[in-house]
């Protein structure tokens, strides 16, 4: 009675997807926010939740911008942030990034 249960990153990437599923990106981005903030070690889950949720809110900056650190991060890739990115970049008419990301994806494999 009385204890605290503190979020992690289970909790928080559940939350950021279910953000994601609503369309609200601005919120997922928050939450992530927060997760990078605790200093909390990420995984591509969570990458992956935010990312598609600025895929599906139309923020293909924000997307490749979170790309990039999920990149740069070390972890490894999957098959689905590619996706979402390169689908982000479709939502922004931006067909060149996205061809650029279909090329670092095949020579990532």
């Amino acid at each position: 009675a009385g204890s605290k249960v503190k979020p992690n990153l289970i909790t928080c990437s559940a939350a950021i997807s279910a953000c994601e599923k609503c369309g609200a990106w601005e919120e997922a981005l928050q939450l992530f926010g927060v997760v990078v903030e605790r200093g909390v070690e990420l995984d591509m889950i969570v990458f992956n939740a935010v990312i598609s949720a600025c895929e599906k809110g139309r923020e293909w900056k924000k997307a490749l911008h979170l790309f990039t650190v999920a990149t740069r991060s070390k972890l490894e890739l999957y098959a689905i942030t590619f996706n979402a990115a390169i689908s982000a970049c479709g939502q922004g008419d931006e067909w060149e990034k996205a061809l650029q990301l279909l090329h670092v994806m095949t020579q990532s494999n």
